[in-house]
């Protein structure tokens, strides 16, 4: 980052002013993410009650297609019985007059299919009526599922938006401030910055000497170390963690 002085002359900004705001901005989305623990699990616990609910829906959506495609095979096989039935009639008329013995006997073949036919038929739609009973109460729970979990969605999306509500103030303040702070920041620092507490598990990029040890890994650091760190010459990481530290001096001065 640099500024221009009262002469117009391009002057780098100073290690230890680059220090501070980073400190500062550390500060600032430390607070932002106190705001998103308030809120707890809530949020990904509506991610998954609104993932559940589509999953059952869809569940619910086969089922009836399912039952759809069951009933019709099910008339289906009832035409066809009736279809058998009249053709066994049309067969054991014409049984009555038949020329000779291999008609008859070709006649009887046919009655005899029908029969095995509608056995068959009924056997199916025995199946498919079992198969329709017990996709009907798989829908049925299905939909009592749903239900549940569409009061639980509701319930929890009522608990994140009181607490959103109630911290949105906060937070879009703390938010505008890190812009502004952000926005002073030279590119490379500021991306080195979100990149080491992107991977930080608390979310600290900068932090403190505490008691000669990195107040983030609590590594000891060497006395020459931290007399590097309290010149303020340059940004110094720590060599465990790879946090950016900094000495007391700047956190009083933030």
């Amino acid at each position: 980052m640099t500024a221009q002085n009262q002469n117009g002359v391009v002057k780098e900004m100073p290690i230890e002013e680059k220090l501070k705001l980073l400190y500062d901005l550390q500060i600032v989305v430390s607070e932002m993410d106190k705001l998103k623990i308030l809120r707890g699990e809530l949020p990904l616990e509506v991610q998954d009650l609104e993932d559940e609910i589509a999953g059952l829906k869809t569940r619910i959506n086969n089922f009836e297609d399912e039952i759809k495609n069951l009933e019709v095979a099910v008339s289906n096989r009832k035409s066809a019985i009736e279809e058998s039935k009249a053709l066994i009639v049309k067969y054991t008329d014409q049984q009555n007059n038949v020329r000779n013995n291999r008609e008859f006997d070709s006649l009887s073949k046919e009655i005899e299919f029908q029969n095995l036919e509608i056995e068959l038929s009924e056997k199916r739609i025995k199946e498919h009526t079992t198969d329709l009973t017990q996709k009907k109460e798989a829908i049925d729970e299905s939909r009592k599922q749903l239900s549940e979990r569409e009061d639980d969605l509701e319930r929890k999306q009522k608990e994140l938006e009181d607490i959103t509500s109630e911290t949105k103030i906060e937070a879009d303040k703390l938010g505008e401030k890190a812009s502004k702070i952000e926005e002073q920041i030279e590119e490379r620092l500021l991306s080195a910055f979100k990149r080491i507490r992107k991977n930080a598990r608390n979310g600290l990029a900068v932090v403190t000497v505490e008691r000669d040890a990195c107040g983030g890994c609590f590594n000891k650091i060497p006395p020459q170390r931290q007399l590097d760190i309290a010149s303020h010459k340059k940004v110094i990481v720590c060599e465990y963690c790879g946090r950016i530290l900094v000495d007391k001096l700047i956190e009083q001065q933030v």
